[in-house]
């Protein structure tokens, strides 16, 4: 974990649970952490160095390795000794909500948003009880919080996850808190379900959520939700970052969000009605 922090020239790293996913086949579990991995350092790795990071066996790590070799989604560089992904990994799910990410609209809504803050910028979606960040732009602040990709967060505790619950009905949303009580840490208190649901209510009516110091200490995350097709998840759009910066900051923030969304969300309008393969 220290030598990803130096090698990232990072001070805080968010978000990174070397522990695996309990339900999880392991093998499976660790050729997605492999994958996001690489995702997170942007160069090839060693075999030592992945095993470390991700705090797995040496041994089966080598042959996760040269199994995805073998099956085209890394190659290995015999001068360096190291793996990197291949083209094949960049394709995979180009299909998948096509005009919204392989077209590049969300990636554009990214950019923008990190532009404009300079802060790191989140896309989350729901996982059960989580809220999980299936991309994240780093901020180009030099004193920053690194957010890992792939890191998850109780729904019930997040800026992303209370605004993946609003769009709930609150019996799933009682049933999730419970679920999250239940299968929290011993050492912390459970969540109150009635402050929870006013919550809830509170962001419905004015369109977005921010927490502070509730799971990362001086951190923080000012989220709204994305525009969607019927026939798509719920997306969350998050500005994490430092809780003195963001509450001296929120209002403006706040203003990029609903700017960039609404441009976003009239990009998407334009390009699908002049998509002439006619995917929505």
């Amino acid at each position: 974990m220290r030598q990803l922090s130096q090698s990232l020239g990072e001070s805080n790293i968010v978000g990174w649970n070397s522990a695996e996913t309990e339900g999880v086949v392991k093998s499976a579990g660790r050729v997605l952490k492999i994958l996001e991995l690489f995702d997170v350092l942007r160069r090839e790795a060693p075999v030592y160095e992945v095993s470390e990071l991700l705090d797995l066996p040496q041994s089966s790590t080598s042959v996760l390795l040269r199994t995805m070799v073998v099956m085209g989604y890394l190659q290995f560089n015999p001068k360096t000794r190291a793996f990197s992904p291949t083209t094949r990994v960049a394709l995979l799910g180009n299909w998948v909500n096509g005009p919204m990410i392989s077209d590049g609209l969300l990636m554009r809504l990214l950019q923008r948003v990190n532009a404009r803050t300079n802060q790191a910028v989140v896309v989350a979606v729901r996982n059960q009880i989580w809220s999980e960040y299936i991309h994240v732009v780093q901020s180009t602040n030099s004193v920053r919080l690194f957010v890992v990709k792939g890191s998850r967060r109780p729904l019930i505790r997040s800026g992303t996850g209370l605004m993946l619950l609003a769009d709930l009905p609150d019996s799933d949303i009682k049933r999730i808190a419970m679920r999250t009580n239940a299968e929290g840490d011993a050492g912390k208190p459970p969540y109150c379900i009635p402050t929870l649901m006013e919550e809830i209510a509170e962001i419905r009516r004015r369109g977005w959520a921010a927490t502070f110091d509730t799971i990362t200490k001086g951190g923080g995350m000012i989220a709204m939700r994305l525009p969607k097709a019927a026939n798509e998840e719920q997306l969350a759009i998050g500005v994490p970052g430092a809780t003195e910066s963001l509450r001296a900051n929120q209002d403006s923030y706040l203003d990029v969000l609903r700017e960039e969304t609404a441009r976003y969300a009239e990009w998407r309008r334009s390009h699908e009605a002049d998509d002439p393969y006619g995917r929505a």
